[in-house]
C-alpha cells in the first residue's frame, strides 16, 4: 500500500493525534505528534494497523529542543514519527511496553543525547563506556572530556 494511502488511514483513525505530516516520496511519510500523544500513537499503529518494526530511534539536538525521530516499517513504507522534547527537560514514556525492540534504541539515545525514557527497564550505558560522567555526546553544548 502507498505512503499516501497508509496516512490517509491513520489520519482518519488517528485524527487529532496527528499534526504536521508530508510524504516525499511513495513509499515515505513523516508524521508529527506531541510528545505526551506518542505512546498512544505508536500503540495504535502497532495494535490497530500492525506496524511492529521500529527500525531505529535517531535524534538530533536543534539548540532549542530534541528532536526525536521514531522509524517504523510496514512492509515497504517507511514512517517516521517525529516527536520535540523541551532542551532543559528531555524526558518522553518508554516504549518497551510496546515495541520490545525499542529498548536498545532508547538505551542509545539515552547515552548520547541524555534523553530520560520514564519507566524503562535498563538505561544501562550502550554506546558509552560504565562509569562514563563526561555528558552526552551528541549535544550541541559537549565538549570532549580533556586528555590527562
Amino acid at each position: 500500500m502507498p505512503a499516501r494511502t497508509l496516512l490517509k488511514k491513520l489520519k482518519e483513525a488517528l485524527g487529532e493525534h496527528i499534526g504536521q505530516a508530508w510524504v516525499p516520496r511513495p513509499h515515505r511519510a513523516f508524521f508529527t505528534v506531541k510528545r505526551e500523544e506518542l505512546h498512544d500513537v505508536v500503540e495504535a499503529l502497532v495494535k490497530r494497523f500492525d506496524i511492529r518494526h521500529l527500525s531505529t530511534i535517531t535524534g538530533v539536538d536543534t539548540g532549542e529542543e530534541i528532536e526525536l525521530l521514531y522509524h517504523f516499517w510496514d512492509r515497504d513504507v517507511c514512517f517516521t514519527v517525529k516527536i520535540t522534547l523541551p532542551h532543559h527537560q528531555p524526558r518522553i514514556k518508554t516504549l518497551t511496553d510496546i515495541v520490545p525492540g525499542a529498548l536498545f534504541y532508547e538505551r542509545e539515545v539515552h547515552d548520547l543525547l541524555g534523553v530520560e525514557f520514564e519507566e524503562h527497564p535498563d538505561l544501562s550505558p550502550l554506546v558509552l563506556p560504565e562509569g562514563w560522567e563526561d555528558g552526552h555526546p551528541l549535544l550541541k553544548d559537549w565538549s570532549p572530556p580533556e586528555e590527562n
